[in-house]
């Protein structure tokens, strides 16, 4: 593939992955990034499979220096019926390498090669050329390209093109996110030894959260990281940042136990957002000379914590497909037949994953082992998940 010339439309983590896979296979690549400003700001927490972080240190798409926060086990809780306190439901093993989104983003970046990266170019279209190649148009004019990477997420101009008729499905509750310094945790050491082997999901009456520790910005530093899944404000309440700030503390208030509402609810946060969730899934993920990557060619639930490491497998992907191939349309075909049915298989897991957890959430106070056990294989349906390890699958 040396000469090809790989246009990529979003230089954020999918961008940049797709940015080194291309480099890797011996392309020209240019990225076109609408922000003017870095990105690394960005700190919520990630988690991706170990087995996968091995892969791209090896590959050359992550250095052995970035920081992560691995744990091996999965803790479940609710708080206990009558009290305040936590009463634990269930351990599986479950092994996690958590991250922080802008430490990531930093080091794909470091890692994106030679090629050009330009910020502050927000991409208007794309199209094809009359020789069959694609073309990319900013503010600045167009330039031309022989395949073209859509790695601009949800609201992709380059699906537009490709899958015109694809949008988002809302799942009709909410997801919370948020960090709290370490730090903050300092009146609270059994949380805290907790969070230093294990990652938390705890139950309550119609959602849960899930907490675990990821690296800060700051060297040697490190962040409690949180999603709260939960239906949306009362009607006629606008879901706005200071109405979501406290109406997550309303739900820690009401439904945690109280070491734990302590923490959510009176915590110092680095950062808090509130995301509604849907999710969608294009047909066929590349269309030469075209092809999506990361939440440009599917969104899934975040229950499958899937949004960073599928486009870290996507770019995998490329890399393979552009290495096996003897030209970009065939690589392209693929990378579609891979990637395609890759993105439906997960978005059908997020779905279910939602139905068990949230929409149809259990009596989590009452359950034990055997119950989540149960509650986890049936909502995996026979499916894997990183996020399951030990846990027997339905056949």
């Amino acid at each position: 593939m040396t000469g090809l010339r790989i246009g990529v439309v979003g230089g954020s983590i999918a961008g940049c992955a797709m940015a080194i896979a291309g480099a890797r296979a011996g392309a020209d690549v240019t990225v076109h990034e609408r922000s003017d400003g870095e990105l690394q700001d960005r700190g919520f927490g990630i988690v991706i499979p170990p087995p996968l972080h091995r892969e791209l240190v090896a590959g050359g798409y992550l250095g052995a220096d970035m920081p992560t926060t691995p744990v091996a086990t999965r803790v479940w809780l609710a708080r206990a019926p009558g009290r305040r306190s936590a009463r634990e439901l269930a351990r599986q093993q479950a092994p996690v390498a958590p991250c922080n989104w802008g430490l990531l983003w930093r080091a794909l970046r470091a890692n994106a090669g030679s090629g050009v990266y330009h910020r502050g170019r927000p991409v208007t279209s794309v199209g094809r050329t009359a020789s069959g190649g694609a073309v990319i148009r900013t503010a600045d004019g167009e330039r031309e390209y022989d395949l073209v990477v859509g790695a601009d997420g949800h609201r992709s101009v380059t699906r537009e093109l490709v899958a015109p008729e694809v949008r988002p499905v809302p799942a009709g509750y909410l997801v919370w996110r948020g960090t709290i310094p370490a730090a903050a945790l300092g009146d609270h050491p059994a949380q805290l030894e907790l969070l230093e082997s294990s990652w938390v999901t705890l139950g309550f009456p119609g959602g849960h959260g899930v907490f675990y520790l990821i690296p800060g910005a700051a060297t040697g530093s490190r962040l409690l990281a949180y999603a709260v899944y939960a239906s949306p404000p009362p009607a006629g309440t606008a879901p706005e940042a200071p109405v979501s700030a406290a109406y997550v503390r309303d739900i820690a208030e009401e439904h945690f136990p109280a070491e734990w509402a302590d923490i959510v609810a009176r915590g110092e946060h680095s950062s808090q957002a509130l995301h509604p969730v849907a999710d969608f899934v294009v047909p066929r993920a590349a269309e030469p000379p075209f092809l999506l990557a990361g939440d440009a060619a599917s969104v899934t639930r975040p229950h499958t914590a899937s949004g960073a490491v599928k486009a870290l497998q996507d770019a995998l992907c490329l890399e393979r497909s552009l290495r096996a191939s003897a030209s970009a349309a065939e690589a392209l075909h693929r990378y579609a037949d891979e990637r395609s049915a890759e993105g439906a298989r997960l978005v059908g897991l997020g779905r279910r994953l939602g139905r068990a957890l949230v929409e149809n959430a259990p009596d989590w106070p009452a359950m034990g082992p055997a119950e989540v056990a149960a509650l986890s294989s049936a909502a995996l349906d026979g499916d894997d998940s990183y996020l399951y390890g030990s846990v027997q699958r339905q056949r």
